[in-house]
């Protein structure tokens, strides 16, 4: 399995937001800037999560996004499937008619372990945790090193 380019962007998305802390309005531009995401993605990108009532989109010149729930009550796993729907590893396992041999086949109970170990590692995380730490967006270094300073 690979993560979409819009899965990716969507994790940095909110990977940022939760950094900034729930309900904190940050510009798109900011986020664009920060997360290193293309204008483009980051709208289509927010339809979606706010879609999943994962964030607020505020239109206007001051306008922005903001993180709805608190950081700690959305996993990763949930921020991947707004952007990839549910996480499946073959066709047997999302369309298990599509396969005759799928409640005989090793493969399949193979493909069906895989799947539920990524989504409960997935699911196990949560923005929170993510965003105390170092990740993949290259403000984080920064902030850290800056807030220590003060």
């Amino acid at each position: 399995m690979r993560l979409t380019r819009a899965g990716e962007y969507a994790v940095r998305c909110m990977v940022y937001l939760a950094h900034k802390g729930q309900g904190v309005l940050i510009s798109k531009q900011e986020i664009c800037e920060r997360a290193d995401i293309p204008s483009h993605f980051l709208a289509k990108i927010a339809q979606e999560l706010a879609k999943a009532q994962l964030i607020i989109i505020r239109q206007g010149p001051k306008g922005g996004y903001y993180l709805l729930p608190q950081p700690e009550d959305v996993s990763l796993l949930q921020v991947v499937e707004v952007m990839i729907g549910e996480i499946f590893l073959n066709d047997c396992i999302d369309r298990p008619q599509s396969c005759t041999l799928s409640k005989s086949c090793s493969v399949h109970r193979v493909w069906d372990k895989a799947r539920n170990q990524l989504r409960e590692t997935l699911g196990a995380v949560s923005l929170a945790e993510l965003a105390e730490k170092e990740s993949c967006i290259p403000v984080f270094p920064a902030s850290i090193s800056s807030s220590s300073q003060e």
